[in-house]
């Protein structure tokens, strides 16, 4: 709607409702949420990239746990039993090359930068007992042994001679079975004395075999009458 009066020229009135559109496209987002809000942030910003860590390199060393040490301080880091040195490059550590422990050591110590063995097995473990290097035993009858410098048992077993008969026994503290009646062999299924001639029958004498008790013995048979 336009007005004039004589003599002046006037612009176009404004109305209400078209100034309250104007003020609310004026106002920014960020004015609509709590100012604390925003200004809580830029001070957590700007506190994160004030942030200074200290540096220690020319001056220190730090170990795992944060402790510092001077330069040409002597310490041990973490649990290592090697020490190290604080240089201006850093710390230097001791790597020794250890020797290898011996393999029967049965006492073990830590306290230096490499293990010492401070006891080695000095005797034999057999079938549940020990004995003492070199000693010698027979856990058997057929058995002879000697525990080892190394504590190892070493053992020898008897070699027995084949016996001479189809029945051997084996006595009490004896290693190899025994003919208790001599030399003998089968004749059929009774057993017969070897070096001479036997009746196992009216019709029948059997003998066993020089030196080979192992074969059946050798029987020759001949008629016989009835009552003979």
């Amino acid at each position: 709607m336009w007005t004039s009066t004589p003599g002046r020229r006037m612009g176009p009135l404004l109305t209400p409702a078209f100034v309250l559109l104007l003020a609310l496209s004026t106002v920014s987002p960020a004015s609509v949420g709590n100012p604390e809000d925003y200004i809580a942030d830029e001070a957590e910003r700007t506190a994160g990239e004030n942030i200074v860590f200290d540096d220690y390199r020319g001056k220190g060393c730090v170990d795992d746990s944060g402790f510092v040490y001077k330069l040409g301080e002597r310490f041990y880091p973490g649990h290592s039993n090697c020490p190290c040195v604080c240089t201006e490059d850093g710390p230097v550590c001791d790597q020794p090359e250890c020797p290898k422990l011996h393999p029967k050591c049965t006492k073990v110590e830590h306290n230096g930068c490499c293990p010492e063995c401070k006891e080695v097995k000095n005797f034999c473990e057999y079938r549940g007992k020990t004995y003492k290097i070199l000693e010698e035993f027979k856990p058997s009858p057929c058995e002879w042994c000697r525990c080892e410098p190394n504590n190892e048992v070493h053992c020898v077993v008897s070699d027995c001679a084949v016996p001479e008969c189809v029945n051997p026994v084996y006595e009490p503290e004896q290693c190899c079975p025994i003919c208790k009646n001599g030399p003998n062999c089968f004749a059929g299924t009774t057993i017969i004395p070897a070096g001479i001639e036997v009746k196992v029958d009216d019709c029948t004498i059997c003998r066993c075999h020089n030196g080979d008790w192992w074969k059946p013995a050798q029987c020759l048979r001949r008629e016989c009458l009835n009552g003979q």
